[in-house]
């Protein structure tokens, strides 16, 4: 029966072409932002967990933005220990050369004055962003490091961050040569290797020799220096400091090495790690855009021919007026 009231074939076709039109939307929407879940209404499991990760990784970068910080103050201690060891080889080699008969001993003291001088000007302009390892100035440095390592989530979806720590040792004066400073600037130099009396009274010289003086210096502590009078006695005892005081600041440069070469390490981790939740969260949610393609094409031919077939259920009553001409 044809009615001219109801015409349900250009119903029909009135659905079919706006499911092929919603159709063609979803599929034109996932090819212009090349994603298949772009909202939670999309897939809502896949989007929570693509949301929360795309957080994850942010906080990832931002650690890699801070080990790359904290890389950059371990390498600048460590430019400023290698070359101080250099200097110490030079002063121990003026004492040395201060054990020959007849040398002039003041001519030597002149060249450790130098020497002096250039170890402090090396620690003290080594700082970063005006962070430095090497120089004890105040209570806040005899806390130990904290240099942040990686972000973790864990099973219950708590977060924290994990840390790397560079352990720093304050002693009472005189007892201890396991200091990591090199100058103690802000005390009475019992905090630096250079500053500490420590090193001469542990290796059993008779007196407290320190090579370069802190803050204040306690009357008990000596700085080394050469005249014409000072003994072989007295120069053996140098000696012996400046070993002891070499031997720390070498054990410092190897801590420093390990923990610079840990830092690359969890750098390099951690810009894996990105690059593979970027990957996941691409398998969840990214559109697959030869398949999108081919759906598109495929959409539009049906949208052709949702129109035509609408077109011609439009036409069908107007076909009815045949009926009635004569």
């Amino acid at each position: 029966m044809t009615s001219i009231n109801t015409n349900t074939s250009a119903i029909a076709a009135l659905q079919s072409l706006r499911s092929v039109n919603a159709s063609l939307q979803t599929t034109e929407r996932h090819v212009s932002t090349g994603l298949r879940v772009e909202k939670a209404a999309d897939n809502a499991a896949y989007w929570s967990v693509a949301t929360t990760m795309r957080s994850d990784n942010k906080a990832i970068s931002a650690v890699q933005d801070a080990l790359g910080m904290s890389s950059a103050v371990v390498d600048t201690a460590y430019t400023a220990v290698s070359s101080s060891i250099n200097v110490m080889s030079e002063i121990k080699s003026k004492i040395v050369a201060a054990h020959e008969k007849g040398v002039d001993k003041t001519k030597i003291d002149e060249e450790l004055t130098q020497l002096k001088q250039q170890l402090r000007s090396t620690i003290e302009s080594a700082s970063f962003n005006g962070e430095s390892w090497l120089v004890w100035d105040t209570g806040d440095d005899s806390k130990d490091k904290q240099i942040v390592s990686s972000f973790v989530r864990d099973g219950n979806g708590g977060v924290q961050l994990a840390m790397m720590t560079y352990p720093i040792n304050t002693p009472p004066p005189l007892t201890d040569t396991n200091v990591q400073y090199f100058v103690d600037n802000g005390g009475s130099g019992e905090y630096g290797i250079l500053s500490s009396g420590a090193f001469a009274f542990q290796a059993g010289a008779a007196k407290n020799y320190i090579l370069l003086k802190g803050a204040t210096v306690p009357a008990s502590s000596v700085e080394i220096t050469l005249d014409n009078s000072t003994t072989t006695a007295e120069l053996e005892d140098m000696l012996k400091t400046v070993e002891s005081m070499t031997k720390q600041m070498i054990a410092v440069g190897a801590t420093l090495g390990s923990l610079s070469k840990r830092i690359d390490m969890q750098a390099s981790f951690a810009r894996d790690l990105s690059e593979s939740i970027d990957s996941g969260i691409g398998r969840l949610v990214d559109a697959n855009m030869e398949e999108e393609s081919s759906r598109l094409s495929a959409a539009q031919t049906r949208q052709q021919l949702a129109v035509q077939s609408l077109s011609i259920a439009n036409s069908a009553p107007r076909n009815i007026l045949n009926l009635f001409q004569g």
